[in-house]
């Protein structure tokens, strides 16, 4: 990422992608919790990092003060006559209209409909690990977890997997690349929304049972669903349903290399694994919503501006001793578990269930496969940057 001036004081000058940010940010959250909990930087033209469970919590829950009308912090706020839709609605709408946006999603996300994915999921991901047996060195990002949410979420909205390397093009361009000028930005936001509108309208006309065509024949408050909600909504689900969940798979897999008695446990107690899970999430939640302040206000003694940014870490509200118990360690037996991986308040993911499904199928069908490897170098994991955080390469030992 790289684009701006190294960070050399956190407390007043952080930036979420300077590099060392992204190799480790639990440091950086552990010592501003204890001496700055609520820190401000100028850069991005103003913003705040709570980085207290209660904090990150309290925000995420209070719509009257903070927009959701852009959740990515840039050098660009998206204007005033977004609102309450936003950039991608429902994550950017504001209530009352949220709750009918996110409505019509829910039934496509709903556990009986994600039920129906797990068996094309679990043998996409068989094909995934039969492709690399054999070999002593496999990355287990680039050649296994970025394609099991990018096979799904095409499936689902009815794009070809052929295009799997523009849909990360994509995400790296939109999530990691925000520290870049508008100039820069511009012509990689527009050629998603162009991609995603030609996908729009040949459904329109040949309508297939997928989720655009379900998205186009939905209504909204009586109305016909716009086919420019449509888009912005599908380049939510194409960007988010993505980088996330690869997110995960990828820190979780990160995590077992690096802790051979919790994947030694696994392996032999295989029922466990939806338990650990959670525990994998909110150790290693892969993502950083935002908000921006509507007006001018003292919140608990900060001076906070319209239109600055506050980011929500919710990786951090996980780790906070306040809320969980060895909040650093990984207690792969953890219940209950009442994390915040999905977020807080009415933007909780709405995805849930598919994500918790894909990192399921992911951890069930690689330890079936490969019950013992580790990381083949340490110094060559490399992690994305931004605000949404999981392993770019991972280069693991196989075997013994």
């Amino acid at each position: 990422m790289g684009y701006h001036e190294p960070v050399t004081d956190w407390a007043t000058d952080f930036d979420h992608t300077d590099e060392v940010w992204a190799a480790d940010p639990y440091p950086i959250w552990d010592g501003l919790r204890r001496t700055c909990p609520m820190a401000h930087s100028a850069r991005y033209g103003g913003v705040w990092l709570p980085t207290r469970h209660d904090d990150v919590a309290a925000i995420a829950y209070d719509t009257e003060r903070f927009t959701s009308r852009s959740v990515v912090v840039t050098e660009f706020r998206p204007p005033l006559m977004l609102a309450p839709e936003g950039i991608a609605p429902p994550i950017t709408s504001d209530p009352p209209f949220h709750k009918e946006a996110r409505r019509l999603l829910l039934g496509v996300f709903s556990p009986q409909a994600v039920d129906k994915l797990e068996p094309s999921t679990r043998a996409y991901c068989e094909e995934l690990v039969d492709k690399v047996q054999g070999r002593d060195v496999v990355d287990a990002a680039q050649e296994y977890a970025q394609h099991i949410p990018v096979r799904v979420i095409a499936d689902m909205l009815g794009l070809p997997e052929s295009d799997a390397d523009v849909f990360r093009g994509f995400v790296n361009h939109v999530l990691e690349g925000v520290a870049l000028p508008l100039e820069e930005r511009a012509p990689g936001i527009a050629a998603l929304f162009g991609y995603l509108q030609g996908h729009i309208e040949d459904h329109v006309a040949h309508p297939t049972d997928d989720l655009i065509t379900h998205l186009l024949n939905s209504e909204l408050d009586g109305q016909m669903l716009d086919p420019f909600h449509v888009v912005r909504t599908i380049g939510l689900l194409l960007l988010a349903g993505i980088d996330t969940t690869w997110s995960a798979i990828g820190a979780s897999l990160w995590h077992l290399a690096g802790n051979p008695g919790d994947r030694e446990r696994l392996v032999a107690e295989p029922e466990l694994l939806p338990v650990a899970m959670e525990e994998l999430l909110r150790a290693y939640a892969p993502v950083t919503m935002a908000r921006l302040v509507k007006q001018d206000m003292d919140w608990n003694g900060c001076p906070m501006k319209a239109e600055e940014w506050v980011l929500l870490p919710f990786p951090s509200a996980n780790r906070d001793p306040a809320a969980f118990g060895q909040a650093d360690h990984v207690v792969i037996d953890r219940e209950p578990n009442r994390h915040a991986a999905f977020g807080l308040g009415v933007h909780r993911c709405a995805g849930s269930h598919l994500a918790r499904m894909e990192l399921r199928v992911a951890l069930e069908v690689w330890l079936a496969a490969f019950p013992v490897f580790h990381l083949a170098d340490p110094e060559a994991v490399r992690w994305s940057g931004g605000q949404v955080r999981g392993p770019r390469t991972l280069p693991l030992k196989m075997g013994s």
